[in-house]
């Protein structure tokens, strides 16, 4: 699914990201941790052709980000607010997202349905703007977004941020239950350890751009070495 080559950025003197090889498999829900500055939002940008590597390669399925678009017709994101429209309500966002993928109102609200207790009651039919939603709401429609077109990859970059505990816990299960039922591949970055732990198959620890770890995370077998990294980190 995604194939990483000797892939490096740096700002100056930081390094944000060095990794000389990595490979994300079809099917995995890949967690990456890592304290703040590890490179997990560096990574992510460079994979959705947001940003260039100094050096080095990503591929999705084969297809260099930079050099194509055809990645895009399976690969749903959210990283931030700047891939929302705000200035639209989220009926109109996703009214739009339906029109330029040539898809019926009837459908797009046949594809929101899944997503209703996420929603809370809190997005549809507030008649509010997208701007003017609660940074926990926008974080909803964001994460949503990046489901709707029902993509085979899925990159989201910190998606419990903003949410309160019921929500994110509700999130979990429309992670797990969506890579499930589309055979998808997820990438979700996260400080959240527990939730990271919870729906993870593999979980990726980064420290100064650098992957130090490939963990399997069998019912949650990664969860003893990743605590004892952290409150190692956190008593240095």
């Amino acid at each position: 699914m995604i194939t990483i080559s000797n892939l490096k950025k740096a700002f100056g003197e930081t390094v944000a990201s060095n990794i000389p090889e990595f490979q994300v498999n079809d099917g995995d829900i890949l967690g990456l941790v890592g304290n703040n500055g590890a490179g997990k939002t560096t990574l992510f940008r460079m994979l959705l052709d947001l940003l260039k590597p100094d050096e080095g390669s990503v591929s999705i399925d084969g297809i260099n980000p930079a050099e194509s678009e055809v990645w895009k017709d399976s690969t749903g994101a959210y990283v931030d607010e700047g891939f929302l429209i705000d200035f639209l309500t989220p009926e109109e966002f996703f009214a739009f997202l339906g029109r330029i993928n040539g898809i019926s109102q009837e459908e797009v609200d046949e594809r929101l349905k899944p997503f209703e207790r996420l929603a809370g009651g809190e997005i549809f039919g507030q008649k509010k703007l997208i701007r003017n939603l609660s940074a926990g709401n926008k974080q909803k429609v964001g994460i949503i977004s990046a489901l709707f077109m029902k993509p085979k990859l899925v990159i989201l970059d910190e998606p419990f941020n903003f949410l309160d505990p019921s929500s994110q816990n509700i999130l979990k299960h429309v992670l797990t239950d969506y890579a499930r039922e589309n055979n998808a591949t997820l990438l979700i970055s996260s400080h959240n350890l527990a939730h990271t732990i919870d729906i993870s198959t593999r979980i990726a620890l980064l420290e100064k751009g650098q992957i130090i770890k490939d963990l399997p995370n069998n019912e949650g077998s990664a969860k003893a070495e990743l605590e004892n990294y952290f409150e190692t980190e956190a008593e240095a």
